[in-house]
């Protein structure tokens, strides 16, 4: 893949950057070096190969499902100036 002079104008206008028409030929340059590499990167082989999520090898540390604060409802509601039903009751703001 190949980006060209109108390709890069196209770029800079979408990244909000100011291009002069001096620069676009090195920046063409430029993207075309990435898009090569990319593209050398996709023909590296990576059949059998395990997605990493770093370098050195750890397991994520994992907490049991299961829910804690189910009998601290009444000792959250002691805090509230006024409840009803196990709510906060809060004065009215919209009219």
């Amino acid at each position: 893949m190949s980006v060209d002079a109108t390709t890069v104008r196209r770029i800079a206008h979408l990244a909000r950057i100011a291009v002069s028409d001096t620069e676009v030929p090195h920046l063409q340059g430029e993207l075309n070096a990435m898009l090569a590499f990319v593209e050398q990167l996709s023909e590296v082989n990576v059949d059998g190969v395990e997605p990493m999520t770093s370098v050195t090898p750890m397991e994520m540390k994992k907490r049991a499902d299961v829910v804690t604060d189910a009998e601290t409802v009444d000792n959250i509601l002691k805090n509230a100036p006024a409840t009803e039903d196990n709510y906060f009751l809060v004065p009215k703001v919209v009219e």
